[in-house]
């Protein structure tokens, strides 16, 4: 089973190591200042996007037979401003393939569960527009699409928030 929280066992690593052979180095300002440059080091080497882990794991629920839904699939050309809400309607209709794999036992239901967990914390970590435009659509006044479709338009919307 997936944690859906990665970083935290390189975090520990490294309170591991340090505290086993580096604790008396941290006693002096210069060990503390190169501690903290070092735990900001596995943040930054995970990549620019908050969304790598939701790829991943949309990647692999993608060819599942499992998962025969109908779900409100958001525009991938919408305008920049429409981001965040565009994010939180894909996050919802992950919801609704969760409540599906969890009626019929899923193969997938774990990576579903990482995607909506990943999807709310990136949403949640990473604000993009407190305000949303009066043009962006609601999550319902979206075209209805297959699980394939859905899936496809939701890794396009993740790429483009990833450039």
């Amino acid at each position: 089973q997936k944690t859906y929280l990665k970083s935290i066992s390189l975090q520990y690593q490294l309170y591991l190591l340090l505290s086993s052979h580096f604790f008396c180095f941290l006693k002096n300002e210069m060990g503390l200042i190169i501690f903290f440059l070092c735990a900001s080091v596995p943040k930054t080497a995970e990549g620019h996007c908050k969304w790598v882990e939701v790829l991943k794991d949309l990647e692999q629920i993608k060819t599942s037979k499992d998962i025969d839904v109908s779900l409100y699939t958001a525009n991938t050309d919408e305008d920049k401003e429409c981001r965040e809400p565009v994010l939180r309607c894909f996050i919802l209709e992950m919801n609704v393939i969760l409540h599906e794999c969890r009626i019929k036992n899923c193969s997938k239901t774990q990576d579903v569960l990482n995607i909506w967990k990943n999807g709310n914390a990136s949403l949640e970590n990473n604000k993009l527009n407190s305000t949303t435009s009066a043009k962006c659509k609601e999550c319902e006044e979206y075209e209805e699409k297959n699980f394939t479709e859905f899936i496809q338009s939701f890794v396009k919307v993740i790429q483009k928030e990833c450039k």
